[in-house]
């Protein structure tokens, strides 16, 4: 890999990982447009370079992570009660994804359930974006446990790559009955714990091949793009959804499932 496709991949991580658009689908073509698609390294980077990702979010919600960090050790019993809503959404999609990993690999990561997710994401988010825009919902603090468990069954669906993890718990936490911004903020915390968990699987259960076959510079960059990149990204998407709503990401995943159909229908990827 050399160093300009570190960067591409970087910036597609940093950038989708938190839109609602499907930060895997997007990694599994441009790997795949750029060559080196579909090996256990390849998959392996593109799930570790996530970390750069997860970085971004500590640094913008260090305040609410620091808060549940402290309820864990007994002091403070808001941010007690949101460690465990994360903690117990995060367990339905780590349970089948720890069982279910290679099965999903073999039988989703190619192109064709790639456009067939991201086609029919972005149908459903055209129909539902005027009624999602500006629901009113409960806060963060009101969240039941059998809410929580319910955006950890929903987020089961973010395993077929295209799906978007983000756009499957935002949907979740409004299905839930939490507001537009507090489902955009718990689906950002439950982020940090999947995508690390995954990041940390990945580098155990194939680090080995990755290191082999990637230098540790393009690691780098990959993770330092990702983590700029997600940054900005995060911030553009919430101040988005605050004042526009979903239509626009409904209307990109139709592009990119027309454009990489295209594509594969006339044999060019």
């Amino acid at each position: 890999m050399e160093w300009w496709q570190a960067l591409i991949l970087g910036l597609v991580e940093g950038i989708t990982e938190y839109l609602p658009v499907s930060s895997t689908g997007h990694l599994l073509v441009v790997e795949r447009m750029l060559g080196f698609g579909g090996s256990e390294a390849a998959h392996a980077y593109a799930i570790v370079i996530q970390a750069g990702a997860i970085m971004a979010v500590l640094g913008l919600y260090r305040q609410r992570v620091a808060g549940m960090v402290s309820g864990l050790v007994g002091n403070n019993s808001a941010g007690a009660h949101l460690a465990r809503m994360v903690v117990l959404a995060f367990l339905p999609a780590a349970t089948l994804g720890f069982f279910a990993d290679d099965v999903v690999e073999d039988a989703l990561f190619g192109p064709w359930p790639i456009v067939v997710a991201w086609a029919a994401g972005g149908l459903f988010l055209l129909i539902l974006a005027p009624k999602l825009h500006k629901r009113p919902g409960q806060s963060l603090e009101n969240l039941a446990w059998t809410g929580a468990l319910w955006i950890g069954v929903i987020q089961c669906c973010a395993l077929w790559p295209g799906v978007s993890r983000s756009l499957a718990t935002i949907l979740g936490g409004i299905a839930v009955g939490l507001s537009l911004p507090a489902a955009v903020e718990f689906s950002f915390l439950l982020g940090l714990v999947t995508l690390g968990a995954a990041s940390v699987y990945k580098a155990v259960s194939s680090g080995a091949a990755m290191v082999t076959v990637y230098d540790i510079d393009v690691m780098v960059i990959g993770f330092g793009t990702a983590w700029i990149s997600a940054a900005v990204a995060v911030r553009w998407m919430v101040r988005w959804l605050n004042e526009r709503g979903f239509a626009l990401f409904g209307w990109w995943r139709l592009v990119a499932a027309s454009v990489v159909g295209g594509l594969l229908l006339f044999g060019k990827l």
